[in-house]
């Protein structure tokens, strides 16, 4: 099949009240485990990756490995940048390939985060790209994203509208309480759901985005524990709140911590139990399989976009 814009996909879940999984790449194994995932459950699916990711993959390897899943998989995806810092960082994904890109301003000044996505929305939809922005900023950290807890804003309502109708933007990524990283909460898990039926309701046609969204699942903290891992206290989103939103515009679930922590405990899980073995297939298969398993779950139960594709 092919690689396809997120238009029809997220207007279909906005119909629909489901949303669909954007999942990041690491490597081919993560590829492959997206990939087999999304054709069990028959489910939509978006393969993104930042660019600290992509720079590890090579940029080459991360459109060819794409390319060869959406040929391999016999369903259509969405390729997106995650995160894309800047106006060339956006073209230059444009220009390979990508058929969405992100252009994260959100640590501008409000005119200058306008400003900025609007010069990549004119890119980009020139070319048949569609555009995800940022407004409010979301704390944690991953990857490129470093923002402190004090830092951290919640999406305007009134601003997010006046974003849209000035940028042109295809959808847009909100601030609720979600967070980057394992380390989400230091009580109990809290989003501004009133906050989100707000933006809703002022942009009820633009698909809302949801970063930071990973479970943080606790039986792969467990499991990365048990077999030698320190990763104490780490908290994600309940997989109810992210269903929750659904039905209040979110139409786009990034999940990357989950994909991390679930290759880490099933290779050191596999490591510490086969100790004679040397051959990187055993734990990178166990990690892909582990993966596919927990998307799989999550499409079924979280998003609500089995059957969907």
């Amino acid at each position: 099949m092919a690689l396809v814009t997120t238009k029809d996909m997220f207007r279909k879940a906005l119909d629909g009240g489901y949303a669909v999984g954007a999942f990041n790449i690491n490597n081919m194994e993560i590829v492959q485990a997206i990939t087999d995932a999304a054709v069990a459950e028959k489910s939509p699916v978006i393969l993104q990756v930042g660019t600290i990711s992509m720079n590890y993959l090579r940029p080459a390897y991360t459109v060819k490995l794409v390319e060869a899943a959406a040929e391999d998989a016999g369903i259509d995806f969405a390729f997106h940048l995650d995160h894309g810092e800047d106006f060339e960082t956006c073209r230059k994904c444009v220009d390979m390939g990508f058929t969405s890109v992100m252009i994260d301003g959100s640590k501008l000044p409000f005119e200058e985060n306008i400003e900025m996505t609007r010069r990549v929305c004119e890119y980009a939809h020139a070319r048949g790209v569609v555009v995800e922005a940022e407004l409010g900023k979301l704390a944690g950290v991953e990857d490129s994203v470093n923002v402190d807890a004090r830092s951290a804003t919640f999406t305007d309502p009134d601003q997010a509208a006046e974003f849209v109708e000035r940028t042109g933007v295809d959808s847009l990524a909100v601030a609720i309480g979600t967070s980057h990283g394992a380390y989400k909460f230091k009580g109990e898990p809290y989003l501004d759901f009133q906050r989100l039926q707000e933006i809703h309701k002022r942009i009820p046609d633009t698909p809302l985005v949801l970063h930071g969204a990973s479970s943080v699942l606790p039986q792969y903290i467990e499991q990365c524990n048990a077999y030698g891992g320190t990763i104490p206290a780490a908290t994600g989103v309940p997989e109810s709140m992210i269903k929750e939103a659904a039905g209040y515009g979110i139409c786009k679930v990034n999940v990357d911590t989950d994909i991390k922590l679930a290759m880490t405990a099933a290779v050191r899980k596999q490591i510490a139990e086969d100790t004679a073995s040397f051959d990187p297939r055993k734990y990178m298969g166990a990690g892909r399989d582990l993966i596919t398993e927990m998307i799989r779950h999550k499409m079924q139960a979280m998003l609500g976009s089995g059957g969907r594709a």
